[in-house]
């Protein structure tokens, strides 16, 4: 069966350099003053010939209902969308996505901006737009929406009076009413993700404590330390220039939508690494693994006092595996980041990204290989000295290692709370309960 071919407008011209894809420019901040300043950019935004504004209102999620705006040359229309399983991965996938794929068949739209609900995570967004294929759309072949738009910038907004409460704190989506009852993600997670996904940022800093203030700065400049910063008293005084200026500031190796990857450098943008402000950036790395109880009972010092930690996770039970572990404010992920490269079979090697294969053969082990442990921790109240000793602390001793590379077998026996084998609830004298979908919580709700 026949596919028409995409538009003709926004083929990509691979024989004149020219990406002619329909750019797209993200909107992100949190509920309040923040998701205010997304408005109020999008506004300025909406004044520029051929820009469309797109917003979906999650408010009503519950009920299964989402409001979808479109605001192009000064005219607003507003679309009401049922959802059977009303939730925000339906909505990008049933509406979001699809409708992306239209404005992009069209000649007049030169440019999309999406102004995001609070409830949808820019790099969830963008990893959709890359990756979901969209099908059924009249006039376009079956692909990603990343087949005619590309995203041109992120930018975050924040509120400079209470982002680092948010990013520090364990308060979820859903307690602050903009989330349905089975969403776990914490304001943390937001507020840290939309920041370090960010090319850039709007900080509204109007009724900010000063001391605060600065310790903000000192986070973000470590946080996402290559993204310029623009900021305002308030929504209100934004300006269109300031948006400008902001957007020739990013730099022209920015993300730009585009994901993480969990074997690259964890210190991307070179951030500053002597502390202000009392917030430190550190560093820790290992040849040696972790034994996975000591690492579940010390885990609690990447909670307390601390913006964020991320990083690739050795587990001396979990020989194959790349543990990725991230956390923010007092929320934790563990999940999988895919095989060792000294786990994998030489069909496996050959699809490795080349720059990866070399830095690991920069630290191999001639016994466990490219195995090893490196975390970045963004400190603004713990000690970073009493972080990395509880880390030490959890670290097989040389009986232990020796087992590790004599006798796997018995390795295999010991306990291990972030195994497939642990069960929930998670013991209750324990502090860090591990749940079945990777997350942990210092608070178990």
């Amino acid at each position: 069966m026949s596919h028409p071919m995409p538009h003709p407008a926004h083929q990509p011209d691979s024989a004149a350099g020219f990406d002619r894809r329909t750019p797209v420019l993200v909107l992100a901040g949190l509920p309040g003053r923040a998701a205010d300043g997304v408005e109020a950019a999008a506004q300025l935004l909406s004044q520029e010939p051929g820009t469309v504004v797109v917003r979906h209102d999650l408010r009503e999620l519950r009920e299964g209902v989402v409001r979808r705006t479109v605001r192009l040359d000064g005219r607003e229309t507003i679309s009401v969308l049922e959802l059977a399983h009303g939730c925000v991965s339906c909505t990008l996938r049933k509406d979001l996505l699809p409708f992306l794929c239209l404005l992009a068949q069209r000649d007049s739209v030169r440019r999309i901006v999406l102004a995001l609900d609070p409830a949808f995570e820019a790099d969830a967004v963008c990893q959709a737009i890359a990756d979901v294929v969209v099908s059924g759309v009249v006039g376009r072949v079956d692909g990603p929406a990343g087949n005619n738009v590309r995203i041109e910038s992120v930018l975050a907004c924040l509120d400079g009076r209470d982002w680092l409460a948010d990013a520090t704190g364990d308060e979820t989506l859903a307690e602050r009413g903009h989330a349905t009852t089975d969403d776990d993600r914490t304001i943390a997670q937001l507020a840290v993700g939309q920041v370090e996904f960010a090319d850039a940022l709007i900080g509204f800093d109007s009724g900010a404590d000063p001391e605060v203030r600065m310790r903000t700065g000192a986070v973000l400049a470590r946080l996402a330390p290559a993204a310029p910063i623009a900021w305002t008293d308030e929504p209100r005084t934004l300006t269109a220039a300031d948006l400008t200026w902001l957007c020739r500031r990013v730099p022209a190796n920015a993300r730009r939508g585009e994901g993480f990857d969990p074997h690259a450098s964890l210190l991307r943008g070179m951030p500053p690494l002597e502390p202000d402000c009392g917030v430190t950036l550190l560093e820790f790395a290992t040849d040696r693994p972790f034994h996975p109880e000591r690492l579940h009972s010390a885990i609690d010092v990447l909670l307390d006092g601390v913006v964020s930690a991320r990083g690739r996770v050795w587990l001396a039970t979990q020989p194959g595996e790349v543990v990725w572990l991230e956390s923010a404010g007092g929320g934790m992920r563990i999940g999988g980041a895919g095989k060792w490269l000294a786990a994998m079979t030489s069909e496996e090697l050959e699809q490795v990204d080349p720059e990866r294969r070399t830095m690991a053969a920069l630290r191999w082990h001639e016994h466990f290989g490219d195995r090893h442990t490196s975390m970045v921790v963004l400190v603004h109240e713990a000690d970073a000295q009493e972080i990395r000793h509880a880390l030490h602390w959890a670290l097989v001793d040389e009986d232990e290692l020796r087992q590790v590379r004599f006798a796997p077998e018995r390795v295999a026996l010991w306990e291990d709370p972030f195994g497939d084998q642990h069960e929930e609830p998670c013991d209750t004298t324990k502090s860090t309960p591990v749940s079945g979908d990777g997350n942990t919580r210092k608070n178990e709700r």
